[in-house]
């Protein structure tokens, strides 16, 4: 009997905690302003050679997190600003190529978002500038009927590793993001 009481606790204890509000943590993906994009594998970039239409031209960030290019081969630009790929590869261009290149690197499109879990229509997504969590759904659908609206997670590759926050509606999403959205209990 007193098994069968400690069990209907325990029971009743997880049922109550998964109904409190969860912990808003969204902070920790505040982005210092002035703090410039990092280029990571999936983003597609326009890079202009100046005086170079050979070497002008769209390339992709592969899986290594590299580009492909005519003479210089494989660029590492993973964790680079646009700007400081530009100047890699104007200093690999240098080096017996082109005669003082100029370079300018833009992103041409960034690597998608994904949306998970009671949405509409879960999967990726292309991201566009200024997009929230709010944006991120309804472009996925919207809430599905038994979504949560105030339990919505948020993963980011932060140094490496990847970091899972509750976060607010509001909160700024990067290329890369993935957002799950949990199912409500009642």
């Amino acid at each position: 009997m007193q098994r069968i009481l400690v069990a209907l606790a325990l029971i009743s204890s997880i049922m109550v905690s998964g109904c409190a509000k969860q912990r808003v943590y969204g902070h920790i993906f505040d982005v210092p302003p002035g703090t410039s994009y990092r280029l990571a594998a999936g983003d597609r970039l326009r890079v202009l050679v100046f005086g170079q239409d050979s070497l002008s031209n769209t390339y992709s960030v592969d899986t290594a997190g590299n580009i492909s290019m005519p003479l210089i081969g494989a660029v590492r630009a993973h964790g680079s600003s646009p700007a400081a790929l530009s100047r890699t590869i104007a200093a690999r261009l240098s080096n017996g190529f082109v005669r003082e290149p100029r370079v300018s690197v833009e992103v041409d499109a960034y690597r998608p978002f994904y949306v998970l879990g009671e949405v509409t229509t879960a999967g990726q997504f292309p991201y566009v500038n200024d997009l929230t969590v709010q944006k991120a759904i309804a472009i996925a659908g919207g809430f599905a009927p038994r979504a949560t609206r105030s339990n919505v997670n948020l993963t980011r590759i932060i140094d490496g590793q990847p970091v899972t926050a509750a976060v607010r509606l509001d909160q700024l999403v990067q290329p890369g993001d993935t957002i799950m959205v949990r199912e409500r209990f009642f």
